[in-house]
């Protein structure tokens, strides 16, 4: 995801000379096109976050196209009032863009975790969050971002994550993606479990089950369309997330579901449990010890639906 991000932006600023990148201290090899291309354009602002979203909204401000890049913890988290007050409160053009989402760095500890960051955000008033499934996604939503000239969070996976769409897709925020059809379930992915996702529909169907696949690349704005469709159409359907079950998707869409009529659909929401994880390890370990699997995830659907 990483690498198609880095070519997409170097892409894009070959097009809008207004486009401004701003490092937290990493991606130097990264963007070496990039700086080659556009020295004046790439500003390395160190383990200084807040100030890195400072420096962007004031650019913005100045009719710049900042945007911002750094591990997603460091991205959010440690800068979120410079993000609320800073960016949404003017209702700025900065594109955050976090690289290592959920478990994606879980071999680095808590602190390089980000299971939050959704939540955070996407309760700002003006932002846009947006998390591609796959690396196609990363550069349609990057261009859709720019497009919309207001904050938005991209949340990005790491690298060498597996790419689902054979064709570019028509990409647009805030509307969901089918990747699978079926009629039994319907898994709503959001970011970088796209693919489980695929293989748990794989182990569902080996049960006689039918699951249709949707990318939610968009967290917020949520796809209403779509989800009525889906609450009407299916007995169950689950959200599938590598970020806490509080406050991500899942959340999102039982807030939306229960401002509605009584749906057919019960939902049920998989993502990271409401605890930190003390235990070292890659990130298919994290994802196993969170039951974030395939199998995992297939087993809980199979029992949601028969338990309908």
């Amino acid at each position: 995801m990483r690498n198609a991000f880095a070519a997409e932006i170097t892409e894009l600023a070959g097009i809008d000379e207004r486009i401004v990148l701003l490092s937290g201290d990493i991606g130097n090899r990264l963007f070496n096109t990039y700086k080659d291309l556009f020295p004046d354009r790439f500003f390395n602002c160190g383990v200084a976050e807040a100030n890195m979203t400072g420096v962007a909204a004031g650019m913005a401000l100045c009719g710049l196209r900042p945007i911002t890049y750094t591990i997603a913890p460091f991205a959010t988290t440690r800068c979120l009032e410079q993000i609320r007050v800073d960016v949404c409160y003017h209702y700025l053009p900065v594109i955050i863009v976090g690289v290592g989402g959920g478990l994606s760095y879980a071999g680095l500890g808590a602190t390089h975790h980000s299971c939050e960051d959704i939540a955070f955000l996407r309760t700002l008033p003006g932002m846009t969050v947006v998390c591609p499934g796959d690396a196609v996604e990363v550069r349609l939503a990057l261009r859709s971002a720019m497009a919309l000239g207001s904050p938005v969070y991209i949340r990005l996976g790491k690298k060498g994550e597996p790419v689902v769409h054979e064709q570019p897709p028509q990409f647009t925020i805030g509307q969901a993606i089918e990747i699978r059809p079926g009629g039994d379930v319907c898994l709503l992915s959001t970011g970088n479990m796209l693919p489980t996702a695929v293989q748990a529909s794989e182990k569902l169907a080996g049960n006689g089950v039918s699951a249709r696949v949707l990318s939610f690349h968009t967290v917020k704005p949520l796809d209403e369309a779509c989800l009525h469709e889906v609450f009407a159409d299916f007995k169950v359907a689950v959200t599938i997330e590598e970020h806490s079950i509080l406050g991500g998707l899942g959340g999102a869409i039982a807030e939306w579901s229960a401002n509605q009529p009584p749906q057919k659909a019960r939902l049920l929401r998989i993502g990271t449990a409401d605890r930190f994880l003390h235990e070292a390890g890659d990130q298919e370990y994290a994802r196993y010890c969170f039951d974030l699997t395939p199998e995992s995830i297939a087993e809980r659907t199979l029992h949601a639906l028969r338990s309908t």
